[in-house]
């Protein structure tokens, strides 16, 4: 699903020999899910003891890789295979940066902190870059952790530098005004299959045969690559979002591989829903969200003036859909730009002040709030294209699409009855899948026995609308020995080195001593963002802005 810029907690807080299988003991037990065949198997065991030989030759981050990077912050590439079938084929070089461990405790300048290695991140998508993630050591919530781990993050492969892709000209990307109907004529729903056909078509003819392989499966095995560039034997790994569902991936693949793993805000990595039914659940999801955030808009009508019920919060903004409709704000703003605006405050309570200021404002004569919040801005489109092009390529590869667009007409007519607010635009972001050119897979069955994994970390939120609270309970019953710790009543996306204490005592104890609760522990939800009739953005909301992370949808 697209949304703008997130980056999970993370980044919305700152801004040896050559062997049949990989070293360490073969990828997974009989009857795991090997999915990779033998060929990508010794494939990647070929590219890992090629990039453990070669290193990561680490330097200054250019301008394009982390522009301002601070010095501390090193760059570098690995070298991975296109086709893990055809090792010695067309390589492609994947972007790396890292923050060297501190070793200093914050608490007591005078001790020094044992290094436990490289903490390597992702933050989901799939089409975001991680190449920003080793600046969050700098945030107080995760100074102990920088202290103790090399803080690694890297732009996957198509993201970025690394191989991008492309499936239209950038400068045609941003669109606006553009029309989101809840419930879209039978004419509206022609001109969008036609340009997910022409999406599709564009995608094929600007990729080339390549496109096959901009998979989660290879995601993971270039995981694996990375971890031995950089020369560790078994890897501590946080994936967020879209990033849980290649991190299980990779541990059902290399379990021996694994150190420690921390999976935050899980994606259901049921086979029956990669992906159409994933995205159907996630709109569901988002109505609860936005119900509330409409309750919370009601519950401060001393600073907004939107209405005292969620009912008439509703109305206020189906008032702004029908304006914007007739006439668009500043040009560039109408139903489509206000609806993009607002489907991030399902991600983010964060969000949620800057967005009731903006629509109050709107409905009240002063457009510019919205402008300034909704407006596509041209100098991001190239990122954005790019990010949007690596979603759809990974999420249409990973797995079957009905292919009769009637499936689809069905499927969301009758969900957008009982959640309008993002039913239809989530499936015409996706509607490119059901055209596409290149070969689908069948979705791994990710699990693992007892014994098979050292212990996993998942984090959730219980009303999350992106990564539905369901997925993480059926990803703890799939990694056996996992433990699930929860943030009841909170539906921010994306809960580790947050503001939440209870969260980060249980994320602290595991990535700094191993240390795990019970199957099951909760938190008591964090605080509500407070009310701002101003119109500015909080404070974690410019750092976020400051992260220029590409448009993440899981």
């Amino acid at each position: 699903m697209r949304a703008a810029a997130l980056y999970s907690a993370a980044g919305s807080l700152l801004l040896a020999g050559l062997a049949a299988a990989p070293a360490g003991g073969a990828p997974a037990a009989p009857g795991a899910p090997d999915a990779s065949g033998a060929a990508e198997l010794r494939g990647t065991a070929v590219a890992a003891a090629r990039a453990r030989a070669a290193g990561v030759d680490f330097g200054a981050c250019s301008a394009a890789d982390v522009p301002e990077a601070p010095g501390g912050l090193r760059c570098g590439t690995v070298s991975v295979p296109l086709d893990y079938a055809h090792p010695d084929g067309k390589q492609i070089r994947l972007t790396v940066s890292r923050m060297r461990a501190s070793q200093k405790d914050p608490h007591n300048s005078k001790r020094k902190v044992p290094r436990q290695g490289v903490l390597v991140y992702n933050p989901g998508g799939p089409g975001a870059s991680g190449m920003y993630f080793p600046l969050i050591g700098m945030v107080p919530e995760w100074k102990r952790i920088a202290a103790a781990y090399d803080l690694v993050g890297y732009a996957p492969r198509g993201v970025g530098r690394s191989a991008p892709l492309s499936c239209e000209d950038p400068r045609r990307y941003f669109k606006a005004p553009t029309a989101s109907p809840t419930h879209p004529s039978e004419a509206y729903k022609r001109e969008r299959v036609a340009a997910a056909k022409a999406y599709a078509r564009g995608c094929a003819q600007r990729s080339g045969s390549g496109l096959r392989h901009y998979t989660s499966l290879n995601n993971a095995r270039d995981l694996d690559v990375l971890r031995a560039a950089l020369g560790e034997d078994r890897l501590t790994f946080m994936g967020a979002s879209y990033g849980t569902y290649f991190g299980a991936l990779y541990a059902s693949m290399f379990p021996s591989h694994v150190r420690r793993m921390v999976l935050d805000s899980a994606v259901d990595p049921d086979p029956a829903k990669i992906w159409y039914r994933s995205n159907l659940d996630q709109s569901a999801a988002f109505e609860e969200r936005w119900t509330d955030f409409r309750e919370w808009i009601a519950r401060h009508d001393d600073a907004y003036r939107l209405g005292n019920t969620p009912a008439k919060v509703q109305r206020g903004y189906d008032t702004a859909r029908e304006r914007l409709a007739g006439k668009a704000a500043g040009g560039k703003v109408g139903p489509g730009q206000l609806q993009n605006a607002f489907l991030a405050a399902g991600y983010y309570d964060d969000f949620w002040p800057s967005r009731a200021a903006a629509l109050s404002a709107y409905l009240h004569g002063d457009p510019q709030p919205l402008v300034r919040l909704a407006a596509p801005m041209a100098e991001t489109a190239a990122e954005a294209e790019n990010s949007s092009a690596v979603y759809t390529a990974v999420e249409c590869n990973d797995a079957p699409w009905p292919t009769d667009f009637a499936v689809w007409d069905r499927d969301n007519t009758r969900l957008a009855r009982v959640a309008p607010f993002e039913t239809w635009d989530n499936a015409w972001l996706n509607l490119p899948c059901a055209y596409w050119q290149a070969p689908r897979r069948q979705p791994v069955d990710v699990r693992t026995g007892p014994g098979e994994l050292p212990p996993v970390l998942i984090l959730a939120a219980e009303r999350d609308a992106a990564a539905p609270y369901s997925g993480s309970v059926e990803m703890q019953r799939r990694l056996a020995g996992s433990v699930l710790v929860t943030e009841r009543d909170a539906g921010t996306h994306g809960v580790a080195g947050g503001p939440n204490r209870c969260v980060n005592a249980y994320f602290d104890a595991y990535l700094l001593e191993g240390r795990l609760p019970a199957r099951h522990a909760s938190c008591a939800p964090r605080q509500e963002p407070k009310p701002d009739a101003s119109g500015g953005r909080t404070a974690v909301e410019v750092r976020r802005d400051g992260v220029k992370g590409s448009s993440g949808r899981r």
